[in-house]
């Protein structure tokens, strides 16, 4: 569905900066017999509103079509993920002073990771995840789960039987809603007066910044900035009161949310709008530039890539990400250039990647079928990445990380 105005302000005075052509579904991962059958592409394209600031995609996919039982991505599966998940949710009790058996939902709750950590401090807790197999994992585990998307439908069922919520949590998922207005008339339905909302996001400052375009899929509606969303909780009578930063994921923040006049506004909230505006990161300007950019990172990282295959050395990538398939995608990254891909995540190994149909195997074919050259497409992880196949290197093999621009290490 083509998306013509603006879901936080409703302008239709939006304006295209960033073409990244179509592309498959990055976490559509294929079986080897669904190789034969035709697979959708959809327009990639991200658009600025002029009124409000937020960026967004141009194009909607129905969230069903992604987040699904098949949906793979499970936030449990790195250790940096793990440590930053159970760092999050104690530090959000102790900021907070959280009372013994305080209410939790985090929406867009994985596996449970997340409510591991609140679980630990003995939060009662509640996911809400629409994939079934990622939702029944957390089941597994002791937390309680609703297999759903997250809606003012939902108000009534969790009300009649949990009661208020404290804290209504939401990371890498607030970003990957269209209808924004359901999400905070939900939440307002169902938090305490003192109640918090606390979302997690990639920023558009660093996607900026560091040529982060490959944080731009089908699943990422909006890239999040303070400015327009100070705007947005104003319209529901909610106020972010404070920002952290967080170094996952390419650099994300964490905004803190709640009722007007409910916690005192920290400077941080300040500093970032005055940053933004000294950055410029809603001139028209900067957004050509990065666009340009965008373009001339993809040059280069192929003359890289065809240099090294002319040298008649061999290539295969390490991790797939659904930001891995954008950059592989948009810079036509085949398997005429990667020999395979290799991951820890078993969802996805004995798979193909989405639109590219590159084979995924097991970490172990690293070292069984070693290449000379392994891109990380999770660079995001490169360190953890590294220090997990330090037996590949040690074998002589070396890592290309392809952002903000392709280095061999």
């Amino acid at each position: 569905m083509k998306k013509t105005n603006c879901r936080m302000c409703k302008s239709s005075n939006i304006q295209k900066f960033l073409d990244l052509g179509f592309s498959a579904l990055s976490d559509n991962f294929l079986t080897f017999e669904q190789l034969e059958e035709s697979e959708t592409f959809f327009p990639l394209t991200v658009h600025m509103c002029l009124d409000c600031g937020l960026c967004q995609l141009g194009y909607v996919v129905p969230p069903e079509l992604m987040f699904n039982k098949d949906y793979p991505y499970d936030s449990s599966t790195t250790k940096t993920g793990r440590d930053h998940f159970t760092k999050m949710g104690v530090d959000i009790c102790n900021k907070f002073s959280l009372q013994q058996n305080s209410f939790v939902i985090d929406v867009g709750s994985n596996s449970g990771v997340l409510l591991d950590a609140f679980k630990s401090k003995e939060m009662r807790v509640l996911g809400i995840e629409p994939s079934s197999k990622l939702a029944n994992a957390a089941i597994k585990k002791g937390i309680d789960s609703i297999i759903e998307f997250f809606s003012n439908k939902l108000v009534k069922k969790i009300l009649d039987k949990y009661g208020k919520v404290s804290v209504i949590t939401g990371t890498n998922v607030f970003a990957h809603i269209d209808d924004l207005d359901d999400f905070m008339i939900t939440a307002d339905s169902l938090l305490v007066e003192d109640g918090i909302i606390i979302i997690e996001a990639p920023y558009l400052l660093h996607l900026l910044e560091n040529l982060e375009y490959d944080t731009i899929y089908h699943e990422h509606l909006s890239y999040l900035s303070v400015k327009p969303m100070v705007e947005f909780c104003k319209k529901f009578g909610f106020e972010i009161f404070d920002i952290e930063e967080q170094f996952i994921h390419g650099g994300t923040l964490r905004y803190f949310i709640s009722r007007k006049n409910k916690r005192k506004i920290t400077k941080n909230v300040s500093n970032y709008l005055e940053t933004e505006n000294k950055k410029e990161i809603y001139l028209e300007k900067r957004l050509e530039d990065f666009a340009n950019s965008v373009k001339y990172h993809r040059k280069t990282l192929m003359e890289l890539l065809n240099d090294l295959k002319k040298d008649g050395k061999k290539i295969a990538a390490i991790s797939s990400p659904a930001k891995g398939n954008t950059l592989l995608n948009y810079c036509k990254i085949d398997s005429e250039i990667l020999d395979y891909v290799t991951e820890k995540n078993p969802l996805k190994i004995g798979k193909f990647t989405p639109g590219m149909h590159i084979p995924i195997y097991s970490d172990e074919k690293l070292l069984e079928d070693p290449p000379d050259y392994a891109l990380i497409l999770a660079w995001n992880f490169s360190d953890e990445i590294i220090k997990n196949n330090f037996k590949y290197q040690e074998l002589g093999g070396k890592f290309i990380i392809p952002i903000p621009e392709p280095r061999i290490v």
